[in-house]
This record gives structure tokens, C-alpha cells and sequence, in this order.
């Protein structure tokens, strides 16, 4: 029987969500991959355990995380069940939907009954009463804001989320939605979006800016761009790479030979900093007032270990950061 680590809160550091009460570890972690049914589930139980050991409570997932779609919340939810039910209270699972979950028309975007449906879904594959938080996971173009807002007001007023977030919004869209997210008392506490030294979209559509002028909490997840910041690829791609095996992410046509020369230039700075370069990317992501919690994917329980340690990542001087920019833009 799993018991966590006494000392699991000593090391981990915790940003509050925005103006809001909730705390969440600098570092989470994401089941986006590797908790499909094409993944181990003995090396599941040991991410976790390891993950929770070391202070990490944020466990985030979304309705179609898979392989197949669904699976990552029924193993997740067996894990909770067979290991950390005990610490649920502990714990901040969040879920999602917004993307294509089921055939016909009702199982995708943001409609009222897709969102409403897909959270009770996953409430019976985690085997949960409640999710911490319940996102609404891309902007659909085509159903009223009002009406998707309020979907998610009606899972916190019905006692199955406590908190709601929006994931791959944009500024104007966001500063939309939290007029009527406040007109209707819903507590709106967190952003989601890719954010990394190679994905500055946040800094360019607002997103970021007006995040940190409403206040709201801000998770990045890809903030090692898919493995790219890391010593994955200093010599190229590795035979062993799911580049290679799983083409479901990371693409092999990504992984240019310039893309791997900037990534050998990044590595040079992370090592003058005394540093791994996936500890400079988490940290450099860190340093931005703006940016609650880093959401990490791991497939083994070591990689989770080294991510940790960005919460020491040293301080950058503006010389790195103007080096950084010059070789991730230039």
C-alpha cells in the first residue's frame, strides 16, 4: 500500500492562482501523455507517486487524453482509488473538454450539453464526485460565449467542479469571458496555454498581458516545447525518440537542422548557469510574474525529479534573456 512521503511538502514552492485562494506547485503534472492504454500502468502508479512525493498536488488532464480517448481519466481514476484516495484532499485534479470526445454533433466545442455531458463522463472514469478544476478546453467560434460561460457556472453551482479555467483563449476572448464568468459569480481562477522559449503566441495575442491584468492564475504546459528544451536532441533525433515511435506530437520535420543548432546554442547558456537546459526552460517560464504552475509530461519518474529543480533556478541576468530571445527569434 503506497504511502506518501512525510517530507513531500519541504521542497516545492507554491504561486497563488491570480487574486484567488488557490495554491497550485510551481511544477504539475500533466497525463497528456503516457497515461493512455498503450502505457505501462505500473510506471503510471510510480510518475504519480513520485510527482505527490515531492510536493507536486496538480494532476491535470482532459477528456480525451489517451490513447484511446478517455483512458488517461480511467487510469488516473484507478490510481486514486487503489493509492491516493486517502490524500484526495490534498490533491487538485483538473479536467476538460472542448475537443472531439464523441461521434454526432453533441460531443465536441462548447455547447451546454457537450460540456455538462463530457464533465459527467469523466467524473465516472476518475470515479470522483467533484474535479478541482474543469476547463473549457479551445474557443468554439460558433456557440454563444454566454452560453458555454455558463455551462461551466452550472458545474460549479451543481457541486462538480470547485473552480473553472479556460485553455487556448486568446486576450480579447479571455477579458470576454471573465465579464460574464464574474456577472454570474462563477469563480474563474485559471488560464491554460502553451507557453515556452519557442512558442511566444501568448506574448504576441494578448493573452498573457491581460491575464496578469485581471488577476487570473496562468498554467503553461509545453514549456519544454515537446522534449526540444532538453538534452533529448543535442545530436539529433534518437532512434529510440517517439518523434520516431509516436507521431502523435512532436513532429520529425520540427527538428530542423537550425532547430537543432538553437537548441545546442540554449544548451551552452543552461550550462554556463550550471544548469540542465530543461531546468533553464522551466525556469526562464518561472521567472514571469504572470505564470502560476509549469505543467510537465513525464514517461519516467527521474524526468520529474530534474524538472523539480527549476524551482531553484537561478536568477537570469539580462544579458541571457536578451540571448535567449535572440536565439529562439532570431
Amino acid at each position: 500500500m503506497y504511502i506518501a512521503s512525510s517530507k513531500r511538502y519541504e521542497t516545492m514552492q507554491y504561486h497563488r492562482c491570480g487574486n484567488s485562494g488557490l495554491l497550485l506547485p510551481k511544477v504539475s503534472l500533466g497525463l497528456w501523455h503516457n497515461f493512455g492504454d498503450t502505457a505501462n500502468f505500473e510506471n503510471m502508479r510510480q510518475l504519480c507517486f513520485t510527482a505527490f512525493d515531492n510536493g507536486i498536488t496538480h494532476f491535470d488532464l482532459a477528456n480525451n487524453y489517451g490513447p484511446e480517448a478517455g483512458s488517461a481519466e480511467k487510469n488516473f481514476g484507478l490510481i486514486l482509488k487503489e493509492d491516493l484516495k486517502p490524500y484526495r484532499d490534498e490533491l487538485i485534479i483538473s479536467t476538460k473538454a472542448g475537443y472531439d470526445m464523441w461521434e454526432g454533433p453533441y460531443g465536441n466545442w462548447g455547447s451546454r450539453k457537450y460540456l455538462l455531458a463530457s464533465l459527467d463522463q469523466s467524473l465516472k472514469r476518475l470515479e470522483l464526485d467533484y474535479v478541482d478544476i474543469f476547463y473549457h478546453h479551445r474557443m468554439d467560434p460558433d456557440t454563444p460565449l454566454e452560453e458555454t460561460m455558463g455551462a461551466l457556472a452550472t458545474a460549479v453551482q451543481s457541486g462538480k467542479a470547485l473552480y473553472v479555467g479556460l485553455s487556448n483563449y486568446n486576450g480579447e476572448q479571455l477579458a470576454r469571458a471573465t465579464e460574464i464568468l464574474d456577472a454570474l459569480h462563477c469563480p474563474f481562477v485559471i488560464n491554460q496555454n502553451r507557453y515556452s522559449i519557442f512558442d511566444r503566441t501568448i506574448e504576441n495575442n494578448g493573452l498573457k498581458e491581460t491575464t496578469g491584468r485581471l488577476k487570473k492564475g496562468l498554467i503553461t504546459f509545453s514549456p519544454l516545447a515537446q522534449g526540444q528544451l532538453t538534452d533529448r536532441y543535442l545530436q539529433g533525433i534518437p532512434e529510440d525518440s517517439r518523434v520516431k515511435t509516436d507521431g502523435r506530437f512532436l513532429k520529425e520535420s520540427a527538428l530542423t537542422q537550425e532547430r537543432i543548432q538553437q537548441i545546442r546554442e540554449l544548451n551552452e547558456i543552461a550550462s554556463a548557469r550550471g544548469e540542465k537546459l530543461s531546468e533553464m526552460a522551466l525556469g526562464w517560464l518561472l521567472r514571469n510574474e504572470e505564470v502560476t504552475s509549469v505543467l510537465i509530461g513525464a514517461s519516467k519518474p527521474s524526468q520529474i525529479l530534474d524538472n523539480i529543480r527549476a524551482i531553484h533556478s537561478d536568477t537570469f541576468t539580462e544579458e541571457e534573456l536578451r540571448r535567449i530571445d535572440e536565439i529562439s527569434m532570431g
